[in-house]
């Protein structure tokens, strides 16, 4: 269901929330689970799982390997709200429709997101199957998802991304894949408002202005989780590396998450675990 525009954008918040709350976790933790990551909710203990076309408001996932589903449950002792699915500008949808379910997570009281999505490599230091811990972003999207009528109610107009990723959460995944052995990159993330790949000469500018990766996401969300002030980390599974010959498709992108999503998986759950822990200690203090 689209947002209607003769409504507030809080007031629909607000109407979305209170048709959850029956259903909902008391979850401090969101997850969004980008292309062909899904298998993910596999290891969820199941409270509830809600399509989204079942949620007021909520548009409708129409990307091959986003399944469109909200996921309320648990991970041993942490429970989670796991958006099976996100939404993009290239599908039509504007990026206040784009980052309406994020708004719907911090008005139920997520206070650290998990961003994941699927990236082409820029980096020729990348290989497809690594993953990249994000530690900044260049946004090319011609629109912010804040841009318009404001309301005070959903946070500062104005609103600072000097940390749009929490060192300490890039910190904890870092650690993470040290215990689990897996190597972790950690670089710039690119977002371009697709659905087309990238051409030689875009490729060749990304690189110049120093970016390691690039996609079609997460970075509208990154917006509006900081202006809900949600601590943010965001992760790239890096499903192809743009070489001078090389054309991506994306049966290649969802081919490669499907090698590489049960790595991505252990190390998800592990950050996970230790974010529980990390609360745990913090609330004893």
């Amino acid at each position: 269901m689209l947002l209607q525009e003769e409504k507030g954008l809080a007031e629909k918040i607000d109407e979305t929330s209170k048709f959850l709350v029956p259903f909902w976790n008391s979850a401090k933790i969101g997850v969004v689970l980008g292309s062909g990551l899904s298998s993910f909710t596999n290891e969820i203990s199941l409270f509830h799982s809600i399509p989204y076309h079942e949620i007021p408001y909520f548009p409708c996932s129409t990307v091959e390997g986003h399944y469109g589903s909200l996921i309320l449950g648990e991970l041993g002792n942490v429970k989670l709200a796991v958006l099976s699915g996100r939404f993009h500008y290239y599908e039509g949808y504007s990026l206040r429709e784009v980052t309406f379910p994020i708004r719907v997570l911090a008005k139920l009281g997520i206070k650290t997101l998990i961003l994941t999505n699927a990236a082409g490599g820029l980096n020729l230091n990348f290989k497809p199957g690594d993953i990249m811990i994000i530690k900044d972003h260049i946004n090319f999207i011609p629109d912010n998802p804040l841009r318009g009528i404001h309301d005070l109610s959903l946070g500062k107009r104005f609103v600072s991304l000097t940390n749009a990723y929490d060192k300490k959460l890039r910190d904890l995944a870092k650690e993470s894949a040290k215990k689990l052995k897996i190597q972790i990159r950690e670089g710039v993330y690119s977002a371009l408002p697709g659905p087309s790949y990238e051409t030689p000469a875009e490729v060749k500018m990304l690189r110049v202005l120093g970016i390691n990766a690039t996609g079609m996401s997460t970075i509208p969300e990154v917006v509006v989780a900081r202006q809900s002030e949600i601590d943010v980390l965001g992760m790239s599974l890096i499903t192809n590396v743009h070489t001078k010959d090389a054309s991506p498709t994306h049966d290649e992108v969802l081919e490669t998450a499907k090698k590489s999503e049960k790595k991505f998986c252990r190390l998800l759950i592990e950050i996970i675990r230790h974010l529980k822990v990390n609360e745990a200690h913090a609330a004893s203090l």
